[in-house]
């Protein structure tokens, strides 16, 4: 099952944005992902990812989760999923009077630390090298790009993610936002998907997706949504929900 992946993402969306975590403080969610198709389901409950700014636009990311992994036929199964460590640089800033959009990358590395066997991991390590842009006006304000995966293993194939959001600020504590992506075939394996063989078709989706500031330091994020090619296959319906903690 192609869940694609939160863990290269900016949270609630599967796509990013390129604002990396101000210098000197941290960025923790407390979260659970997953995607429902054929009957089957895979995810992560619970996972902890955590970003520091180490250096003024420059934040280093890590992520533990705990996967799990529905079939009829092997029933489900929950441990250790694939870790991945990271780090977002914003190398072209940018004012809302600007022309030009904010840009950076954010390289991840998805370890092969969850039980391949078992269907808890991909069993391979995998690289993500994207590009994110961002452009805001008021209330409103609009990110995207993409990035390539190295996706190495029997019968995978090297894939693209693209993806953009537009997202309007509707109260001082509520941001509402809606997404639609694109990820090339995968083959049998992809970081995420923990063991599903499906991801051999392109996938088309979208998602709408909220924040809520719950207070100064913690905020509730949650996104849904569903593939709208090949969704029979890939994704029928998909979830994320978050407790983050900014500090």
């Amino acid at each position: 099952m192609a869940m694609l992946g939160h863990a290269i993402a900016g949270p609630p969306h599967l796509t990013d944005d390129p604002d990396p975590v101000d210098y000197g403080h941290w960025e923790v969610y407390f979260f659970s992902t997953a995607t429902f198709a054929r009957g089957q389901s895979a995810g992560v409950l619970p996972a902890a990812e955590a970003n520091y700014g180490a250096l003024p636009n420059l934040h280093l990311h890590v992520q533990v989760p705990v996967a799990f992994n529905s079939q009829s036929v092997t029933g489900t199964q929950f441990g250790v999923g694939d870790a991945s460590v990271g780090a977002k640089y914003r190398f072209i800033n940018a004012e809302e009077q600007d022309w030009w959009p904010e840009v950076a990358t954010f390289p991840t590395i998805a370890a092969s630390t969850g039980d391949a066997a078992r269907g808890l991991g991909t069993g391979r390590t995998h690289f993500f090298l994207p590009l994110w842009l961002e452009k805001k006006s008021g209330l409103w304000t609009t990110y995207g790009g993409g990035g390539y995966t190295i996706n190495p293993g029997p019968g995978n194939r090297d894939f693209w993610f693209i993806g953009w959001l537009l997202q309007r600020q509707v109260t001082d504590s509520l941001a509402l936002g809606v997404e639609l992506f694109h990820q090339t075939a995968s083959g049998t394996s992809a970081p995420g998907s923990v063991g599903f063989p499906i991801g051999t078709k392109d996938t088309t989706g979208f998602n709408i997706g909220a924040i809520y500031d719950l207070s100064e330091n913690y905020h509730l994020l949650m996104s849904a949504g569903r593939g709208i090619q090949n969704a029979s296959a890939s994704n029928e319906f998909s979830y994320y929900v978050a407790l983050q903690w900014t500090f």
